[in-house]
């Protein structure tokens, strides 16, 4: 039993250590505009943008960034028709890919928010609706039909692949 936790704290490990890995690698931004406001911590890039951090990438029409009071990136949200976030939590784990009119990411939680026509995929299995939550570490998805910023109701779907 002792070994079996073991494992766990190391499995739990793989993605604390992806996470540092990704912090710890430069953010490089390309976009047609940025509007940069130091003291509100905020900038706003517009105009295909295409974000990337280690194995993390945002693309939007539009993208927020909100900077918390230590000057640390705490949120940053994508707008577009198929705006999209892509991550890799654990080198062991597929690599997860998301989409949605909206895709808030919660970065000191590690939790994205895709908002209407939102579909998450990871590895084989995905999932589809008006809003997916889905916290990176947990590896845990909630979805809804309707939720603020949702256009109409859009059904819960999702596709499972078998465990081997």
């Amino acid at each position: 039993m002792l070994a079996g936790a073991a494992l766990l704290s190391l499995a739990g490990m793989d993605s604390v250590v992806a996470q540092q890995r990704d912090a710890e690698q430069p953010i490089e931004v390309a976009a047609d505009r940025l509007e940069l406001d130091d003291q509100a911590g905020t900038a706003v890039y517009t105009g295909d943008v295409d974000i990337r951090q280690g194995s993390m990438q945002l693309t939007g029409d539009r993208v927020e960034f909100q900077r918390n009071e230590a000057g640390e990136l705490s949120r940053a949200t994508a707008y577009g028709e198929r705006a999209y976030i892509e991550q890799q939590p654990d080198p062991e784990q597929p690599v997860v890919r998301g989409w949605g009119r909206k895709i808030i990411y919660h970065v000191a939680e590690r939790r994205v928010e895709l908002i209407d026509r939102a579909e998450l995929h990871q590895g084989g299995d995905t999932f589809e609706g008006g809003y997916l939550e889905y916290f990176l570490d947990r590896r845990v998805v909630q979805a809804r039909a309707q939720s603020e910023g949702v256009e109409g109701s859009q059904r819960i779907r999702m596709t499972l692949q078998p465990e081997r």
